[in-house]
């Protein structure tokens, strides 16, 4: 456990120290036709057609909501071609030959600062629909919707924490575009009339901390400050990072609004920024891509749409290629397997995580309670994993898995290496009937 924790530790600072490597002219780009939230789809182009960056080429519908699709470069469409998505589901992209001109759709016009200062929040919010602007964190909320709230907002938090192991891809955008993260928080702060913003990261990022602490000079008087939190996991988990960052105590499925906070991933933050000031959806993104089954972990500047399969020989190919691989889509503890490196960088992928293969021997239960010591949420993951195994739905809505993060931590300190997250979600599916 020493070497695996060990080699954790330096591949997160491996990645998290070295510049991204800009990779932003694939020959394909593939968006994805629909997603977790939006399973149906209308393309506005056909075959053979030139589209623009940035240009609108189609649109997905969701339950409550629609979300327009936006080219990533511009070239011609080439069909539709199935790749593995975020869900870990087979699912139809649209190909896109990159023509390398970044031609941009001729409607969209920048805003000049007198421009941007007189937005309402109405205005804000008709800007993040049309740009599609989601959480990028991974849970592809839609962001506009986070607008609508009618709730007076006094604290607006910027979630740095990036706490899962091997990942570093908000770290780099944090070093490299902090400007842009602190214009794309007063752009929120504007549209709430509120004066009080914290960016929150843990206390070990000391790169972060000295950067900030100069950039930061230049937004005096802004009400945006830097907040270090703990070094541990889930930090990053919302209820934890406000309890942290500001002494509130969420209750079990209250909304920050609740409490006159608003909270962002930095990702996103960058994702508004770009979406207020150019009207352009998010079209390149940092992504993570390590482990322990490629030769140079790295973290990469790519274009939304951009195959792993060109940036695997980037990293100087695969370490023990005769090996079996696991492609983890996201982080280790709450991250997708996926079968393959048929794998498509889309707006909310923050890491591929490449492994060897290693068969561990599932145990029967000892009892021991790591899983119930563990649980953020104060859940019994043993007893839901029972009451799974014999169907007993009574028992399983007694239990409340929906109060479930996922965080993986039951699953992570089980000594006899039981999947037990894997039961919860299964509970949670079960308790929804």
């Amino acid at each position: 456990m020493i070497d695996k924790v060990n080699h954790i530790k330096d591949t997160k600072n491996l990645t998290g120290l070295l510049p991204a490597v800009r990779y932003t002219q694939p020959k394909y780009v593939y968006i994805a036709m629909g997603n977790a939230r939006c399973p149906n789809a209308e393309l506005y182009i056909k075959e053979g057609d030139h589209v623009f960056y940035s240009q609108v080429i189609g649109i997905r519908h969701a339950a409550f909501f629609d979300q327009p699709i936006h080219a990533t470069c511009s070239g011609t469409f080439v069909g539709l071609e199935k790749h593995y998505h975020r869900n870990g589901k087979l699912t139809d992209f649209i190909k896109i030959e990159n023509d390398g001109l970044d031609t941009i759709d001729p409607t969209l016009k920048m805003r000049t600062p007198e421009e941007i200062a007189a937005l309402t929040k109405d205005d804000m919010v008709e800007i993040l629909k049309n740009c599609a602007c989601v959480g990028l964190g991974g849970s592809s909320f839609p962001t506009y919707i986070k607008f609508q709230t009618d709730k007076p907002i006094n604290m607006i938090l910027v979630n740095g924490i990036e706490c899962e192991p091997y990942i570093t891809a908000d770290h780099r955008l944090m070093l490299e575009y902090p400007y842009r993260v602190c214009e794309g928080l007063l752009y929120v702060m504007q549209a709430f009339g509120c004066k009080h913003a914290k960016i929150c990261i843990k206390s070990k990022y000391k790169d972060i901390k000295r950067v900030y602490k100069q950039v930061l000079k230049e937004y005096e008087g802004s009400g945006i400050e830097l907040c270090c939190v703990g070094n541990y996991y889930p930090q990053g988990w919302e209820v934890e990072m406000i309890k942290n960052a500001t002494g509130i105590q969420l209750k079990p499925g209250e909304l920050p609004s609740n409490r006159g906070i608003l909270n962002f991933n930095v990702s996103t933050m960058v994702g508004i920024y770009k979406a207020i000031k150019y009207n352009m959806a998010v079209n390149k993104r940092f992504v993570t891509v390590t482990g322990d089954g490629i030769n140079y972990p790295k973290n990469f500047r790519v274009r939304v749409g951009t195959s792993i399969k060109d940036l695997i020989p980037l990293c100087g190919g695969y370490k023990d290629p005769e090996k079996e691989k696991v492609f983890i889509m996201g982080g280790p503890m709450m991250g997708v397997s996926v079968p393959s490196d048929d794998i498509i960088v889309t707006k909310t992928v923050t890491s591929i995580i490449i492994l060897n293969k290693t068969d561990y021997k599932e145990e029967p239960c000892v009892r021991c309670g790591s899983c119930v010591l563990s649980c953020p949420v104060h859940l019994e993951p043993v007893q839901i994993m029972n009451a799974v195994k014999t169907l007993d739905k009574p028992r399983i809505k007694m239990l409340n898995p929906l109060r479930c993060i996922e965080c993986g931590l039951c699953s992570y300190t089980c000594t006899s290496k039981i999947p037990v997250t894997d039961y919860i979600r299964k509970a949670k599916i079960i308790a929804k009937l």
